[in-house]
């Protein structure tokens, strides 16, 4: 991990991530520009996202560390001022990791000009106490990984009796908890006849799942797509489809099919499926079947 001078001007090809942004009419001050504050909630919602691509749910896996991070100091260096209605680009990279504290490196891009950077200092301590812990062995070599371009989730494809005590959990979670599914509609018998594919980040948290069995014959479908919360918008749910349908083809299916709840029809669109036929509703639910071809 590369440790450049904190004051000089990044480049877009300095991150390897960015959270896209638009400029809103209540960020725009007297002087007609985003103010000047703003750029550190730029900075923070950029690194929330950061924490997603990392394959970490923030909460749950600070929980599991024992501790929390804080913010020791953060700094802000202007070039330009960004205008409303603009889009914009907030690179998030970590730079260095001590015994317990870490920095994240963060900059505002339009196009390819930086208009703010700086640097955010994090103290990983006790969450009641405060008092600085070292930076956990795994979160370490975790941010390590991802900055050098390593896979954050891992996807495995198996029976129910492996991988179903995990995937049910999160089953749990999204259909029944969140979207108040009847628990007598979700549990099936075909659980125990499909494939299932789960993914796990690289601390082992399950984080999504979905299963395959066939429709008809050269016919596949795919259902039972759920990722937990934290996680929607990161790469998880996608990693997990194409996973299932990479099964499909090596079970010599030609097609694949699924019920996409409307609300992520557009997450299946982008991954090759279109709709066909009329919206209907299934476990009180509006749904759309979606094809694509293997």
């Amino acid at each position: 991990m590369t440790h450049p001078s904190p004051t000089a001007q990044p480049r877009r090809a300095d991150f390897r991530f960015f959270e896209r942004l638009r400029v809103r009419w209540a960020e725009i001050d007297a002087q007609q520009i985003v103010f000047n504050g703003h750029y550190l909630t730029y900075f923070d919602t950029a690194v929330g996202g950061y924490w997603r691509a990392l394959a970490l749910p923030y909460a749950q896996t600070m929980q599991d560390l024992g501790g929390d991070l804080f913010v020791r100091k953060a700094t802000l260096e202007y070039l330009d001022a960004a205008r409303y209605d603009e889009l914009l680009e907030v690179g998030v990279r970590c730079e260095r990791i001590g015994n317990s504290s870490m920095s994240l490196r963060c900059a505002v891009f339009r196009g390819e000009d930086c208009l703010v950077f700086g640097e955010l200092v994090y103290v990983f301590a006790d969450a009641t106490t405060r008092q600085p812990k070292p930076v956990p062995t795994g979160l370490r070599e975790l941010l390590q990984a991802f900055e050098r371009g390593e896979a954050m989730a891992q996807v495995r494809v198996g029976a129910w009796a492996e991988l179903g005590e995990q995937a049910g959990r999160i089953r749990q979670a999204v259909f029944i908890d969140e979207q108040k599914i009847p628990a007598e509609m979700e549990w099936d018998s075909a659980d125990a006849g499909c494939l299932h594919a789960l993914a796990c980040n690289r601390l082992g948290r399950p984080l999504a799942t979905g299963r395959l069995l066939e429709h008809v014959p050269g016919v596949a479908k795919i259902g039972r797509m759920a990722v937990l919360a934290p996680m929607r918008g990161s790469r998880v749910g996608r990693e997990v489809l194409e996973a299932l349908m990479q099964a499909g083809r090596d079970h010599g299916y030609r097609e694949v099919l699924l019920h996409a709840q409307l609300s992520a029809e557009v997450f299946y669109t982008r991954a090759g499926f279109q709709r066909r036929g009329p919206v209907f509703e299934e476990a009180g639910i509006q749904h759309v079947e979606m094809v694509r071809a293997l």
